[in-house]
């Protein structure tokens, strides 16, 4: 109401859990609990739950922490490494029961047989998730051969993929030396582990897809140069060979032509040794 006012109090504890951040000014629509400060006989909202009017907190969260790190300049595309051609092991950080690891190992085996796929399970969603997500980066990370790191989770609400608009998982994505795949939700769902990631992938089927070429693609191109190698070895072989050939016709028998000349050598010794005598 523009013309009255009533005392609102919001208890630090419970200012830790919203998903925003207030700021001066801010139209909010809140939820809680009349109390009456008797003393004074005032009365006062004592606040627990509170979002933004007009837009949702998780989206203003949302927008408020973008705009943090693109400052800090997480989402430089000059500071994104390159996902390797051919990686020798890939860690996976999803769900161990959801549709996104599924997805994966069923391209990436289908591409790739061989690949070695190490999978750290964690919760996707939920109170807790993030930090899981985080931990599970950096330990993949320190395991000696991952080449690759796929983050991963099938669609969802906002509120679903939430997990993955945390800044301790997009500090984790920045600060791991591992590349990584960020493939969360579907093609158009973004999420701050997007912007960071060295490489988004619209779904996890398509990180599969990224991540690992065509193992018969190789192949075949392995068995083409092969073959035009030979071919080229085979040309040069017979250069030289006709090369060698022609030098045999034209240069003189030179064992015959050494022989004459020591045999010049020695006789040239024999008579200067009585001389020098």
């Amino acid at each position: 109401d523009e013309n009255s006012q009533l005392r609102g109090v919001l208890f630090r504890y419970m200012g830790r859990q919203l998903k925003c951040e207030l700021r001066d000014g801010m139209l909010v629509i809140c939820h809680g609990r009349i109390s009456l400060y008797e003393p004074r006989g005032d009365y006062q909202l004592i606040v627990d739950y509170m979002e933004p009017k007009g837009v949702g907190a998780l989206q203003l969260a949302f927008e408020q922490l973008k705009e943090k790190l693109r400052g800090e300049g997480l989402f430089d595309p000059g500071r994104k490494k390159p996902i390797p051609f051919l990686p020798g092991r890939i860690g996976i950080v999803t769900s161990p029961s959801g549709a996104a690891i599924r997805d994966l190992i069923k391209v990436i085996g289908r591409r790739f047989p061989p690949m070695d796929i190490l999978i750290n399970p964690v919760r996707v969603q939920g109170e807790g998730s993030a930090q899981e997500i985080a931990r599970a980066i950096d330990r993949l990370a320190r395991i000696a051969g991952t080449d690759v790191i796929i983050v991963a989770r099938g669609g969802g609400s906002l509120e679903d993929l939430w997990a993955f608009n945390e800044e301790i998982v997009a500090r984790a994505i920045y600060q791991c030396p591992v590349p990584v795949i960020s493939a969360v939700g579907h093609e158009i769902d973004f999420t701050i582990a997007d912007f960071v990631a060295d490489l988004r992938a619209p779904t996890p089927s398509a990180a599969g897809e990224l991540a690992v070429p065509e193992m018969a693609e190789l192949l075949n191109r392995i068995h083409e140069l092969s073959g035009r190698l030979q071919n080229h070895m085979g040309h040069r072989m017979e250069t030289i060979r006709r090369l060698l050939d022609f030098l045999r016709t034209r240069i003189p028998d030179l064992r015959a032509r050494v022989s004459a000349w020591q045999i010049r050598v020695d006789d040239a010794q024999g008579r200067m040794a009585p001389r020098l005598l």
